[in-house]
């Protein structure tokens, strides 16, 4: 009893040695770890209580709390005057000049692509088209064979694709929200579908392993091919908002039938050749054309009933156009001051 009464005292007058030479709330935290933790004074005590008699030891469990109390309490009360002590040498050393302008807050604005996808989907949502999103991770049916790209069909090529698996890639083209809408809504349908592509191209002013499309589908008795060119000729003129020299070439495309290329005068150089137009004067936007019937068939739509119209469009090219950028790669290169110009528009 009595070497158990001397070794708290002992602690005792050693903890209150120990506070009466802190000077900092760092030391009193010292302090605290010292007597209070896992590895400290008190807890050696523990050790002497699990050799008591077990009659003495509800009182030696008493004086162990009763100095635990103590401790803690000098504790905190030590810590709270010497915080406030310190910090009030703080403000004394900060001073701070209210007449000085505040810091204006960093205010973002909206990347160009997301600036330009916006805007398409405005017009033609004004046009009465809804909008549907696809997979980016996409099966080969539906990113090829359900397009009326074989197994071995030659325009595979064009497409260097990323595989994830035997059956499984990034998807080329948001065309593979085609059929998909076909299998879940009947006729009509009237959708554009923005979205990521990918594709292994070699990086250059006007083409990147990374880009967006939209594609526009509409599918109803009676399209014909009129019905695309009015179409098209609607987007444009609401899009461009000035005069702009367009021109209509005929092309292949396993999805439709017959198809064709639209290309606009390059607005960097007016036409007088360069990089971005691979100096021929003109910027390639979109590839259109009427739906395959096998595309049809593939969504569960009967071509003998139904025709439709269809095409897609590069959105890193039109938004190219449309602010005369003359390297798509400033759009994924992250550089601010390149960024920052965009903060009217947005």
């Amino acid at each position: 009893m009595k070497t158990f009464a001397s070794e708290i005292a002992k602690i005792r007058e050693s903890f209150l040695q120990d506070l009466q030479e802190a000077i900092r709330s760092k030391d009193v935290e010292e302090i605290r770890i010292k007597y209070l933790g896992k590895k400290g004074s008190l807890s050696s005590l523990m050790k002497l209580l699990k050799d008591a008699k077990e009659e003495e030891r509800p009182l030696f469990g008493k004086l162990v709390n009763d100095l635990k109390e103590e401790i803690t309490s000098h504790i905190e009360n030590s810590l709270k005057r010497l915080s406030l002590g310190e910090q009030s040498q703080k403000f004394s050393r900060e001073k701070i000049d209210v007449t000085l302008p505040g810091r204006r807050a960093f205010v973002g604005n909206l990347h160009p692509v997301t600036m330009m996808i916006e805007e398409l989907i405005g017009i033609f949502s004004s046009m009465g088209f809804s909008v549907q999103f696809g997979p980016d991770l996409e099966s080969d049916f539906y990113n090829f064979e359900a397009l009326n790209f074989s197994k071995d069909h030659p325009a595979r090529d064009m497409q260097d694709s990323f595989y994830v698996s035997p059956n499984m890639l990034l998807r080329t083209q948001t065309s593979n929200v085609q059929v998909r809408v076909m299998e879940s809504y009947p006729p009509p349908i009237r959708i554009v579908a923005p979205g990521r592509c990918f594709r292994n191209e070699n990086v250059s002013a006007r083409s990147h392993v990374l880009f967006h499309q939209i594609e526009a589908l509409y599918i109803d008795k009676g399209v014909t091919f009129a019905d695309l060119m009015a179409t098209l000729e609607e987007f444009l003129a609401k899009f461009f908002k000035k005069g702009v020299k367009v021109r209509f070439r005929p092309s292949y495309f396993p999805f439709v039938e017959p198809g064709m290329e639209v290309d606009v005068r390059c607005t960097q150089c007016s036409g007088q050749g360069c990089r971005l137009c691979k100096y021929s004067g003109w910027l390639e936007i979109l590839g259109a054309g009427m739906v395959h019937p096998n595309v049809m068939r593939a969504g569960g739509v009967d071509p003998e009933i139904f025709t439709g119209f269809a095409w897609g469009l590069g959105i890193e090219r039109m938004a190219l156009l449309h602010y005369e950028i003359p390297d798509i790669r400033f759009l994924t290169e992250n550089d601010m001051r390149f960024l920052e110009q965009f903060k009217e528009e947005g």
